[in-house]
């Protein structure tokens, strides 16, 4: 059977109500003739007659009278369906997933998202925590949009854009013996933590070291752990000193349970990057987001310091 098009069945519904040619291609703002030829069209991929031509006057046949119902369910599941796209286009409402590393998702997000919410109550946030390389590989596989990360490697699947500076610690226990303020090379002598693989404080830390040509092998590891969460209970215990992101200890160092040593002539700065799909358009409602997040880059980082 060939395939029955949509004007078809509109112009059908047309004549089926008025039982007219002529009054039907007057409603429909088109001609008389062009009304016959889509009737006649019609007629011809459904293998029946749907009006018998009585003089002046037309007659829907019991076929017609099976397809008028089930027309006028079609066109208005396609009124329905255009409605549907379109709000889906300019609403702000539904699931939301992010995915993060560990600093981003832990201490930035939490608020942008609180923030973006209070704005658009509709919305449902999911945060997926991972390392870096994790959620550069989902956003470029497509599981999902939105990415922030500390690492930025070479990729063509997927796009990076500069979000917030980050400022990168070397902190220590509150009764650790370690001087306030140390060489480069003394940090080879003191027991090191690090971050697991793929992490992106782990990247940026071996990039830290490169500038001073130093490498993690210089180092005394003591232990490799897989979050931030636990190097810090790790510190906290004195079994050794990490690099951290500051976000991820603000609250450590205001106590006192932490405390930080200063590198000499060292300064510590990372980027943290939004990632996308690099050909992938994103939906209105992770477009919104993103712009949002975009704005207050500055403020961000102050208040998510300070709190």
């Amino acid at each position: 059977m060939q395939v029955i098009e949509t004007r078809h069945l509109r112009i059908f519904v047309a004549v089926y109500r008025t039982r007219s040619f002529t009054k039907a291609a007057e409603e429909l703002f088109t001609s008389q003739p062009t009304v016959s030829e889509h009737i006649q069209n019609l007629e011809s991929r459904l293998q029946c007659k749907l009006f018998d031509r009585l003089g002046r006057t037309i007659m829907p046949t019991v076929e017609a009278d099976l397809l008028n119902p089930r027309a006028l369910a079609i066109l208005e599941d396609l009124r329905q369906l255009q409605s549907d796209i379109s709000e889906v286009k300019t609403a702000v409402t539904g699931d939301l997933i992010l995915g993060a590393s560990t600093i981003p998702g832990t201490y930035l997000l939490p608020p942008l998202a609180a923030a973006f919410k209070q704005k658009y109550p509709g919305i449902a946030f999911e945060i997926r925590i991972k390392d870096s390389k994790t959620i550069i590989d989902a956003v470029a596989t497509n599981e999902l949009f939105i990415g922030i990360v500390g690492a930025k490697p070479q990729s063509t699947k997927v796009a990076f854009e500069t979000f917030i500076e980050d400022d990168l610690i070397l902190a220590t226990a509150k009764d650790n013996k370690v001087a306030k303020k140390i060489s480069v090379a003394d940090i080879k002598k003191l027991p090191f933590i690090i971050r697991e693989e793929g992490s992106g404080t782990r990247k940026s830390t071996e990039a830290l070291l490169a500038t001073e040509k130093l490498t993690l092998r210089q180092l005394q590891i003591c232990a490799t752990l897989g979050s931030s969460a636990a190097v810090k209970e790790a510190i906290k215990a004195d079994l050794g000193v990490s690099i951290l992101s500051r976000h991820a200890i603000v609250e450590e160092l205001k106590s006192g349970q932490l405390r930080e040593i200063e590198v000499d002539g060292f300064t510590m700065k990372r980027f943290f990057y939004i990632v996308t799909p690099a050909k992938r358009r994103l939906p209105h409602l992770y477009d919104v987001f993103l712009k949002s997040i975009r704005k207050p880059r500055e403020t961000t980082l102050e208040n998510t310091t300070q709190t």
